[in-house]
């Protein structure tokens, strides 16, 4: 009879699968990392890893601590109209933030792409597969993947003044307010027209 029940190993097995993800992600970026190449270097069936983690983004998030799933965040982003996309989406991103646990993941990652290639080079595939992508397709407007990576630029701005370089005044604005001044930019972004070259 088949055994039933958790795996044999299973903290060990999930932190081996973890450990070898992490160096995998960062040397070859999300795009080139297969998850054959990681069960085999950590040691365990290619199936394991479906069962700790269900998908490749999922090991993702979780071997570089991204504080967040874009699969379920995109959908409260997107769902109502597109009016008021821009506040949604900075509030989401204000709450995010504003949380010292997911504030801290994030800033790391963003430390770690702004200093070391392979790191960028991780972050902008997972961004463009799992962000920028799926985004940029709900929208269905012009120029979308350059609307979204707008939108990229100004949060990872704001993560960098406000969190990072702690820059006055902004650091001490409550989060409500920054909601208040930022949403009209990423709206804009995302719906209104681009300037064009003539």
């Amino acid at each position: 009879m088949a055994r039933t029940g958790r795996p044999p190993g299973g903290t060990c097995n999930r932190e081996a699968i973890l450990a070898a993800a992490a160096r995998h992600f960062s040397e070859l970026g999300y795009d080139r990392t297969s998850m054959r190449s990681i069960a085999s270097e950590a040691g365990v069936d290619q199936a394991l890893i479906a069962h700790y983690f269900g998908s490749k983004h999922e090991l993702f998030i979780a071997a570089v601590e991204f504080p967040l799933d874009p699969a379920k965040i995109l959908p409260e982003v997107l769902a109502g109209d597109r009016i008021s996309i821009g506040e949604r989406l900075a509030r989401v991103q204000l709450n995010l933030l504003e949380n010292p646990d997911a504030r801290r993941r994030l800033t790391g990652l963003i430390r770690a792409a702004s200093s070391e290639p392979d790191a960028a080079r991780m972050l902008r595939e997972f961004l463009m597969r799992e962000v920028i992508g799926p985004v940029a397709e709900a929208l269905a407007v012009d120029e979308a993947e350059l609307r979204v990576s707008l939108v990229g630029s100004q949060i990872v701005g704001l993560m960098t003044a406000r969190y990072i370089v702690e820059l006055e005044p902004l650091a001490s604005l409550p989060a409500e307010r920054v909601v208040d001044i930022i949403a009209p930019t990423l709206q804009r972004y995302l719906t209104h027209p681009l300037p064009q070259k003539d």
